[in-house]
């Protein structure tokens, strides 16, 4: 059985709370256990909780939701690239599978929640990794 650390952004809570939810139901249909799961404020702050949870030796690989949703300026642009860049880090340096289930940029609320299922794919492709790397 694969398992799993969870991180969830807080902002924008009405979306990542519906992609959390949904994020534990594809875990669980998926037959993974999800170890712990660590919230923490936004998607700008996923990386160290997510390097955290790539430190222990319970978890196989982490699942990181949130969303970024845009606004008057490039904030959104900028949040979200350096997400990625440190998430993709993260995983490099631990060698452990990070995925990255954080919407946006460029995104309407709207359209945010049109796409909280992208919480599913982002443990997917958690369990996929887990499953298909070849041991060190």
């Amino acid at each position: 059985m694969t398992t799993l650390g969870l991180v969830v952004a807080q902002f924008n809570r009405p979306i990542t709370e519906q992609m959390e939810e949904v994020a534990l139901e594809a875990a669980t249909d998926a037959g993974a256990e999800v170890y712990e799961t660590v919230r923490v404020p936004g998607a700008y702050d996923a990386p160290l909780a997510a390097d955290r949870l790539a430190r222990l030796e319970e978890v196989d690989a982490v699942v990181v939701i949130g969303s970024v949703i845009t606004g008057d300026t490039d904030h959104d642009q900028v949040i979200s690239d350096a997400t990625a860049q440190r998430l993709s880090d993260v995983s490099l340096e631990r060698d452990t599978p990070v995925t990255l289930g954080v919407t946006g940029p460029g995104m309407s609320a709207a359209e945010a929640r049109e796409r909280v299922e992208n919480a599913a794919k982002a443990v997917d492709g958690a369990i996929d990794l887990v499953s298909e790397l070849p041991d060190p």
